[in-house]
């Protein structure tokens, strides 16, 4: 791969890591409600199940999606669904208040790995990193370049996400705040899928 092809992609990387999505919104939910040190494993699930998902696309799974569209129709519309119920489930939790927060949990390191597979964004940036920004006749080397330039970029990024719920947190001190705050980004997350349902 070359350093412009390297470039170019650490830049999409970059603005597609940094932007609003799912995973940015339910690290900012979390950070907000459960703080830093316990989003950490949600953090590294959203970058290293990304840097794994978009691998094994690049390894073999593109070639699928590519003979049988219909499969990937098929995960847009569960994960669609999926994303859904997440925004349900965001915006109908109990307010936690901090005394009490130890009762509540986040995403897991796993659960948040295995939500790539079902997070349109995170299907979408695989699947344009591999088609735009790796070679055409790509080797595991150029996989493994684009998901080393994801992987150091992404996890500040989706970081800054859960820093910004932290420092919400402040002004979160009442149930009322924290219930708003909830809806807030279950709707901003059903807002996330209307460029996906537009595509």
């Amino acid at each position: 791969m070359t350093l412009d092809l390297i470039t170019a992609l650490a830049l999409f990387a970059f603005v597609s890591s940094i932007t609003p999505g799912p995973n940015n919104l339910m690290l900012m939910a979390s950070g907000a409600n459960f703080g830093m040190r316990r989003t950490i494993p949600h953090m590294l699930g959203v970058a290293l199940g990304f840097v794994i998902m978009a691998v094994a696309i690049g390894a073999g799974l593109i070639q699928i999606f590519d003979a049988y569209p219909v499969i990937y129709t098929i995960l847009k519309v569960v994960s669609v669904g999926y994303l859904l119920y997440l925004a349900w489930k965001i915006g109908s939790a109990v307010p936690i208040l901090p005394e009490v927060q130890a009762a509540g949990t986040p995403l897991t390191f796993l659960q948040a790995a295995g939500f790539q597979w079902v997070n349109p964004k995170a299907l979408s940036m695989a699947l344009t990193a591999i088609t735009v920004y790796t070679p055409p006749r790509r080797g595991f080397d150029d996989l493994l370049v684009m998901a080393v330039v994801f992987g150091v970029i992404n996890l500040p990024s989706v970081g800054s996400w859960a820093w910004l719920g932290l420092q919400m947190r402040r002004l979160l001190t009442n149930p009322a705040r924290l219930r708003a705050f909830n809806i807030l980004m279950a709707l901003l997350l059903v807002a996330s899928l209307y460029p996906i349902l537009t595509a």
